[in-house]
């Protein structure tokens, strides 16, 4: 009995030891999920740098100025200079089949290539990474291979471009690069591309390219959202508070106070060219449903009454998910069916 006795005063501290390390690391947690929302309300700053994520360097190592060592043989880079203190990296991916050609040339012949009769894609990344991510990557090798010249960049603030995030500033970057490209590319079709994030900067674009009656003669949307308040309340990061009390005000009224909108809704009703939207039904960051809801808004809007607008769902068991969209080989028919007749009537 007494050895029983011993050692249950033996385990009973020990248990109540445990017990309060347990507490005080659950204290911890519970105090760090209240203390984040008021955080990100007395510094909004914070939310703008969760939205734009730039500071992800993935992969980290890559050297931005050898697009070669991925695998990109037929590529130059280039650095343009949209305002005072800021300059962009940009990439231009001529068509696979000029790869013997490209090899060794300067940026000038790169330049001049744009007025060769290949029609030009201007692509727009999402968050994070740099524009040598492997997805992006990839995608590229696939328009280079359809006969496209791919042209994409850094925005402000990310990868090796100098500049601040913002969503003016990188509206104004991408409105650089499109004027840079039409200077250089004669009479060939330009079309633009933006995937995720890219979405809201190609539809901010695209809306100012057409009230100032300069349309491009093409806009694709891959895993685009509605507006960024619906995209934050439905990304994935935020489902530990989407029932916190007070969510709107603490976690989406800061990314307005921040300037921040990305409104796809509102901007697919000032476009007047071509749209295509392309979205996979297992999307985990951009909700399918965004992608549909944005369709429905625009197939019926005025601005497009005279052009296409076409939505192209990729059914979950295809595993395309929110970056897997280029592996489809179903794309290069999608693109060639769209693109073919995507010419407003006046340029054909």
């Amino acid at each position: 009995m007494t050895t029983i006795s011993v050692c249950l005063h033996m385990v009973f501290p020990l248990r109540k030891g445990l017990w309060l390390r347990l507490r005080k690391i659950l204290l911890c947690v519970l105090g760090l999920y209240i203390a984040i929302p008021f955080l990100i309300k007395l510094c909004p700053g914070i939310q703008a740098k969760l939205i734009f994520l730039n500071f992800v360097r993935v992969p980290y190592f890559i050297d931005l100025k050898k697009p070669q060592d991925q695998g990109l043989n037929h590529t130059c880079n280039y650095y343009l200079q949209p305002e005072e203190d800021v300059t962009v990296g940009v990439w231009h991916t001529v068509p696979a089949v000029w790869w013997k050609n490209a090899q060794g040339k300067d940026q000038m012949w790169y330049e001049d290539a744009l007025a060769s009769s290949h029609p030009i894609i201007l692509y727009l990344h999402g968050n994070a990474g740099t524009r040598g991510g492997d997805h992006r990557v990839e995608l590229y090798k696939v328009l280079s291979s359809l006969g496209y010249h791919v042209v994409t960049f850094d925005y402000r603030g990310w990868g090796d471009s100098v500049g601040t995030p913002s969503e003016r500033g990188m509206t104004y970057d991408a409105l650089h690069v499109f004027d840079w490209i039409k200077a250089r590319s004669g009479d060939n079709a330009v079309y633009i591309w933006g995937h995720s994030l890219g979405t809201g900067v190609a539809t901010n674009l695209v809306r100012r390219l057409c009230e100032r009656e300069t349309p491009p003669d093409a806009l694709i949307l891959e895993s685009p959202f509605t507006n960024i308040r619906e995209e934050a309340k439905s990304h994935p990061f935020s489902v530990i508070y989407r029932y916190f009390p007070g969510f709107d005000w603490f976690f989406l009224d800061p990314i307005t106070s921040s300037g921040i909108k990305f409104a796809n809704d509102e901007n697919v009703k000032h476009i007047s060219c071509p749209l295509l939207i392309l979205h996979a039904e297992d999307d985990p960051v951009v909700p399918f449903q965004l992608g549909r809801k944005l369709y429905s808004i625009a197939a019926p809007a005025r601005s497009f009454r005279d052009f296409k607008v076409q939505f192209v769902p990729f059914h979950s068991d295809l595993g395309y998910r929110h970056k897997y969209i280029y592996k489809s080989p179903e794309l290069p028919r999608i693109l060639r069916e769209f693109l073919g007749k995507s010419e407003p009537e006046h340029q054909h």
